[in-house]
């Protein structure tokens, strides 16, 4: 397995990555769960988290100026804590570069950026419950399996 080289670049995204957010996330949600997205709503989706940095952020690796992984950061206040959570969100990494450190370079760097930001009091995430590989990923990380469940309802 070939690990990444210097040649690898992680930053925020701005608004030329738009495009190729939405279609990673497209990707993604087709890959994952089967599902096909609305493709206005999604772009309108990942446009209106680059210009507020309020709905959160993304941090994009990129290699050789293209694109190959993505993960979104979306905060949730925690009055218990008198912090925020960091959500990852968004995970998304080419295929010909998965299992090469990608997304264990995003996530360290986003752990990195949230020990430095003021208010941050952990990370979080949700897998779906049939994804092991990704389990593993991130138990390798150190992250544990919380005691709470997921429930939700659409509107």
């Amino acid at each position: 397995m070939e690990r990444l080289n210097h040649w690898v670049n992680l930053r925020t995204a701005d608004v030329h990555d738009i495009d190729n957010i939405a279609q990673f996330n497209s990707d993604m949600a087709l890959e994952t769960e089967g599902i096909n997205l609305n493709q206005k709503d999604l772009r309108l989706g990942v446009a209106a988290v680059i210009a507020d940095s309020n709905l959160g952020f993304y941090l994009i690796s990129e290699s050789e100026g293209i694109m190959i992984g993505q993960i979104l950061i979306t905060k949730e206040w925690s009055d218990w804590r008198n912090g925020s959570f960091w959500w990852i969100q968004s995970v998304f990494v080419e295929t010909k570069y998965r299992r090469m450190g990608v997304y264990t370079e995003m996530y360290n760097m986003i752990l990195e950026m949230a020990k430095k930001a003021h208010n941050v009091c952990g990370l979080r995430l949700y897998v779906d419950r049939d994804n092991v590989l990704a389990m593993q990923v991130y138990s390798h990380l150190g992250m544990v399996h919380s005691h709470y469940d997921l429930y939700e309802a659409e509107v």
